[in-house]
């Protein structure tokens, strides 16, 4: 068969009938897609309201790693990076894989207990983490001044990828699997009755259908209350700079954090470096111009741990958003009021790295087979109760995670 276009995707029949509409075309929805159709599901359609990846799929910073303290995350990701590594051969796609570690920089006792706490639980789960002294992050990444540290956390097997290729690569396997794919066709009204869906209504066609996976990422909270479910999600804006072509050119370094500050660089392989900063002045919303206000706390940041890119030039830049919940960990399950109304969102950042294991799970959830790891903590509903509406995360069934950029 040949490999559909995004031209191919916006110009899909929409079909009257689905077993399984997925809404949301980022990485999440087009890992489900895939593989739900390769375990043979049919009547799989994904519905897109813009282009693959336009929302927070298109503009993450393509980190993938399983340094994490909660062991569902570090579970998550460790399966997650075996199947990035081989994505040229399943589901076949370049997408410039490239296994360059991750560094956290770390400036202070506390800093140093937290990450030594979290490699342990990593190493215990087969996750080859280490932490390192000052001289050898420093060889690891010369831009960091040792002195102004007292050690780093280090793990080879992580890097980064190119999300849009990954994103395309998932469909395109979809389809040869049988999935249908529509772009440029929002959800504006989810049916249901008695507890069970009945279709979902596009400016299109309606769809008749039994189930519905929310992949919206952002706008899933407000995906899931056109369905009556509760989604925790806020959105989030985030932005990163590029340096340009720098002369000398940069060396291959890992992808480089600074744990206190979330200040983080890494090569953006055009002989430069991608910069970037979790701005905790931010305010939510929907908001998604590149700005520059977050640069000034970035090169105050980055001037205490590598100050040599304190005054590295920062050329263009975008920013995306993050779809963030309440304890900065993803929502994974079935709502229970509504019937097979399923959803993965919430990933707070982590949505690229952990795609891949996601659709396994959500793939398992949909067939009730045994997945390789419970996800009922990961239910919507650990937040059920006054504390999400105060904005907290003090919920008994709340995760933790310290690992947060």
């Amino acid at each position: 068969m040949e490999r559909s276009t995004a031209t191919d995707f916006a110009t899909v029949p929409v079909p009257d009938r689905a077993d399984v509409v997925i809404i949301g075309g980022g990485i999440i929805g087009a890992s489900i897609a895939f593989h739900l159709a390769e375990a043979g599901v049919p009547g799989v359609l994904l519905l897109e309201r813009d282009r693959p990846a336009a929302g927070s799929s298109g503009k993450p910073i393509g980190g993938v790693r399983a340094q994490f303290s909660d062991p569902l995350n570090i579970r998550i990701g460790r399966r997650s990076l075996e199947a990035w590594r081989a994505f040229a051969a399943r589901p076949g796609a370049d997408i410039g894989f490239a296994g360059v570690g991750y560094l956290f920089l770390l400036g202070d006792a506390t800093e140093l207990a937290l990450f030594e706490e979290g490699v342990a639980t990593q190493n215990a789960l087969g996750v080859p983490s280490r932490i390192v002294r000052p001289d050898e992050a420093a060889a690891l990444c010369p831009y960091v001044d040792p002195d102004r540290i007292i050690a780093a956390a280090y793990c080879p097997t992580d890097g980064y990828a190119l999300p849009e290729p990954a994103v395309r690569g998932y469909l395109h396997a979809a389809v040869r699997h049988g999935a249908a794919v529509r772009t440029h066709c929002p959800v504006t009204a989810v049916d249901t009755s008695g507890g069970a869906l009945g279709a979902v209504r596009t400016p299109y066609g309606t769809v008749r259908t039994g189930t519905v996976i929310c992949c919206a990422g952002a706008w899933s909270r407000e995906v899931g209350a056109m369905a009556g479910v509760r989604l925790p999600v806020t959105p989030l804006r985030r932005q990163i700079a590029l340096t340009g072509p720098l002369d000398p050119p940069p060396p291959r370094i890992p992808f480089t954090l600074d744990f206190a500050s979330t200040a983080y660089f890494h090569n953006d392989g055009a002989d430069g470096l991608l910069l970037g900063l979790s701005d905790p002045r931010q305010e939510p919303g929907f908001g998604r111009d590149f700005s520059r206000e977050w640069l000034e706390p970035f090169r105050a940041a980055v001037a205490r741990r590598a100050p040599a890119l304190a005054t590295v030039p920062a050329g263009h830049g975008w920013a995306g958003l993050y779809e963030t919940t309440p304890d900065n960990n993803a929502l994974i399950g079935e709502a229970p009021d509504v019937r097979r109304f399923l959803y993965a969102t919430g990933f707070s950042g982590h949505g690229f790295l952990q795609a891949p294991a996601v659709g396994e799970l959500v793939r398992d959830l949909y067939l009730g087979r045994e997945p390789f790891l419970d996800i009922g903590p990961l239910a919507a509903s650990r937040f059920d109760g006054p504390a999400e509406e105060e904005g907290s995360a003090g919920h008994t069934g709340a995760r933790p995670e310290a690992h947060i950029i």
